[in-house]
Order: C-alpha cells, then structure tokens, then sequence
C-alpha cells in the first residue's frame, strides 16, 4: 500500500465515521461504541478487496459480507451508502418506524445487506453457509465475516469454527472486533475469552492478530487470508470501543447511549481537526 492509497483510504474512514456519528446523533441514541471500532476494516473491505454492485447489489456472482455483530449495522449502512447503494438520505431515517435501515441489519429490507443478523452467536453459521453455497455453485468469490469479542462468549461460535475448519472453507475470512468491552461490562470480567489466538488455531483456523484501526496491518492480514488454501482465516483485530467519537471513545457504558445532535455535530468537528495519529492498541 503506497502513501496515495493509504491516504484515501484513512481520509474515506474519517468520512464514514462522521457519517456514523451524524446519523446515530440525528436519530438521538445508538450503539456507538462497536459501530466506531469497526469503520476501518468496513472501509478497507469495501474500497479495496469486495467484488459488489450498487447498480446489480443481487448478482449472484459477488463477494459477501456478514455482520455478526448486527448492532454495527449503523457503519456498514454508511459505507454502502457512501459507494451508492441506496441515497445518503436514508441515514437521517436510521431505525424510525417503517425505515430502510433498521438498528441491526436486514437484508430484505436494505439494498447491499447480504445477510440478517443481530441475534449474536449465528452470523457464523449463516456465513458457513454462504460459504458452502459458492462451493456448491463454482463461485470463485470470498465471504467475509465480523463477528464481537462479546458475541464469542456464545457456544454457537465455537460450533461454526469447528464446522468451517471440518468443510475446510479457505473461502471464509473472519474478523474478530477485539475491542475489549461489550454491553455490560468488561469481556475478561463477563466471560473471558483469552487466548483468542490459541483457540482458532485449536479450531484448526488460519489466525491473524492485527491493530484494527491499521490499514497497513490489516491489507497484509488480508492478502494472507486470500492466499490461504487449506483453512478459513479468522483475523483477529485489536480495537478500540468508540474510537473517534470524543463523547464514547474507551467509556465502559458506550455499548448503546443516548447522543444529542448537537454533541455529534461537535464530535464530527473535532474528527475535522485531527490529522493522522498512530492508534496504539495493547494487547490485554
């Protein structure tokens, strides 16, 4: 990735995530916290390696995406909305009665949605699925899946990555949203889910560990993943909860909050203002 890329890349990212903000601000309350720790990977899947349409979002010939974590839909819609999907109108109707976009994503009612999720734990399966499919049919495309650090306190979870890596689904690429919280509480306090790394490799999977806010980490682990012929991949990106939105940004109650607009305006302000700064991720 040269310095040109990598700048489009991180100013598309910015612009996603004051799209992100303004639009959960508008509707009042949202789930900012795992929509903000999310918007680069959505923007490097997007801009740079999913074979989609917005003028053809059913070819059946095409990369998929499913969002797991489905609370996240906020920032995928603002992504698809940003390459044309459907008008960015639609963002001021996030999740208001008889909506295009409702809080947690729905394929049969958002264009450039390939699957429903929201009930945690069964985005894996449905990937799987999907995954199989393309073999079934000779479709030489990726699916691509995110799934929370949270949601990986479900059972169902351990169940796909057995199954994916029995199938040997070297189509599959998976993403962990490593941002360390979820709704209430700490996920080492909850249900701890360490070694994440130890246990995908258990599981028989390709894993990768990156910064999640990191194009360049996150191209290489990707470029890797597409490479893989064996295994499914599972990259494991390091994250931060809230990350961009001041009011948000690392607080243990970020999961779902109230927002006013003018506090997202505010937010989106001071996006404005601040150029490229190394994210540091610890490993916990």
């Amino acid at each position: 990735m040269d310095s040109i890329e990598l700048k489009i890349l991180e100013d598309k990212a910015k612009e996603i995530r004051k799209m992100t903000i303004e639009c959960i601000g508008y509707l009042g309350v949202g789930h900012i916290g795992g929509a903000m720790s999310v918007v680069e990977v959505l923007t490097l899947l997007y801009e740079k390696y999913m074979d989609v349409s917005p003028d053809e979002p059913q070819k059946r010939i095409r990369d998929k995406l499913v969002m797991s974590k489905g609370h996240a839909g906020p920032t995928l819609y603002c992504v698809l909305a940003e390459k044309g999907f459907f008008p960015k109108a639609w963002l001021h109707t996030l999740n208001v009665g008889g909506t295009r976009l409702p809080s947690h994503c729905d394929m049969n009612r958002t264009p450039g949605i390939d699957m429903s999720t929201g009930s945690l734990g069964q985005g894996i399966s449905t990937a799987i699925g999907l995954a199989l499919a393309n073999r079934i049919n000779g479709i030489d495309r990726k699916v691509y899946l995110i799934i929370g650090d949270g949601e990986s306190n479900e059972g169902q979870i351990w169940e796909g990555a057995m199954a994916a890596a029995h199938f040997k689904l070297n189509n599959l690429i998976a993403f962990t949203d490593y941002n360390k919280m979820q709704i209430d509480g700490y996920v080492h306090d909850i249900m701890n889910v360490e070694d994440l790394n130890a246990k995908w490799n258990a599981f028989g999977w390709f894993v990768q560990r990156v910064n999640g806010h990191d194009f360049e980490d996150m191209e290489m682990a990707i470029e890797r993943a597409r490479h893989e012929h064996f295994r499914p991949s599972m990259i494991i990106l390091d994250t931060i909860k809230g990350k961009g939105a001041h009011f948000a940004e690392r607080r243990i109650d970020n999961h779902n909050m109230n927002v006013s607009y003018e506090t997202a305006l505010e937010s989106c302000s001071m996006l404005n203002e601040i150029g490229r700064q190394p994210t540091e991720i610890h490993h916990d």
